[in-house]
């Protein structure tokens, strides 16, 4: 009797464990569990730890409850203005409804996915290129909406969507480099002529002070003389100051008081002139040791 009474116990004890081992689950921390008895949902959703179902009548699935990063292949369309562009996108998304995920959509995945490419097909041909390109915040907002409005209904919240890289054809690169180049050349010579004008005003208020002291514009040929002649052996070709013309043309007989004069004797002046020419004719040696050579010229040219 105490046998038999061991035996139906050990028995007991064996099924027992059987039956605690078929209906013991384990659900994690970012998952829950959706229960089916007999195919219908149940309405208790498994939070996460240790969970009991009924062997063979229940079926316990578990959703991940994760934030799922999904790349959308590069789709090819063609843009309002008539571009062709290929443009690729991720999708972050998480479920927020484990039973809606399960029993609403087959594959909320897939059907994420597929919704996405179509998505991004109608905002490429709703946009244009330059929006492609330099607005894309507004376009990420845009497709976020188009994706969030039917996920919903699936226990699918979009989380995020951002449009990776937009590709365009080689010629239409080339294309916009040229316009960039032909933009910047623009610009460079409207700076160039800018700087021509100011210098040009300065250049006039310059001449306007110097022809006020007409010592100004020896001093400034100086200067000049002085810059050119710290390189070595070079050359300068010296111009006689128009004031030592000018004061030979004054110091010169008027042409009346020539021919009066025809008779005599030439006038010592003359002389003194041509020593003068044949002795700024020298080459005159600078302080730098540079040879300076002044160029002559005639009263009338």
């Amino acid at each position: 009797m105490i046998e038999e009474l061991l035996a139906a116990l050990a028995g007991a004890a064996a099924a027992t464990a059987v039956y605690a081992g078929a209906a013991a689950r384990v659900v994690k921390q970012y998952e829950r569990g959706v229960v089916f008895r007999f195919g219908r949902l149940r309405d208790d959703v498994r939070p996460p730890g240790f969970t009991m179902i009924v062997p063979v009548v229940d079926r316990l699935h578990k959703v991940n409850m994760q934030i799922v990063t999904m790349p959308v292949p590069a789709q090819e369309g063609i843009t309002r203005d008539n571009v062709t562009v290929r443009v690729d996108a991720v999708v972050y998304f998480k479920v927020v409804d484990a039973a809606d995920a399960l029993v609403r959509v087959e594959d909320y995945k897939f059907a994420v996915s597929q919704m996405a490419q179509t998505s991004l097909r109608s905002i490429i041909g709703k946009s244009d290129l330059d929006d492609l390109l330099s607005n894309r915040e507004k376009l990420n907002q845009g497709l976020e909406l188009m994706l969030d409005s039917p996920a919903m209904g699936w226990g699918v919240a979009i989380d995020r969507v951002e449009i990776k890289d937009v590709s365009l054809p080689e010629t239409m690169k080339r294309s916009m480099a040229r316009q960039a180049e032909a933009d910047r050349e623009r610009r460079a010579r409207v700076i160039n002529a800018d700087a021509e004008l100011q210098a040009s005003k300065k250049l006039a208020e310059a001449a306007g002070v110097m022809s006020a002291q007409p010592a100004a514009l020896q001093l400034r040929l100086l200067q000049t003389v002085m810059a050119v002649s710290a390189e070595k052996n070079s050359t300068l070709v010296l111009p006689i100051p128009v004031e030592l013309l000018r004061f030979l043309e004054r110091a010169a007989p008027a042409p009346g008081q020539a021919e009066a004069e025809a008779g005599s004797p030439p006038h010592p002046l003359s002389e003194a002139y041509l020593r003068s020419r044949a002795t700024l004719a020298d080459p005159i040696e600078d302080l730098t040791g540079s040879s300076v050579e002044p160029a002559l010229h005639e009263d009338g040219a």
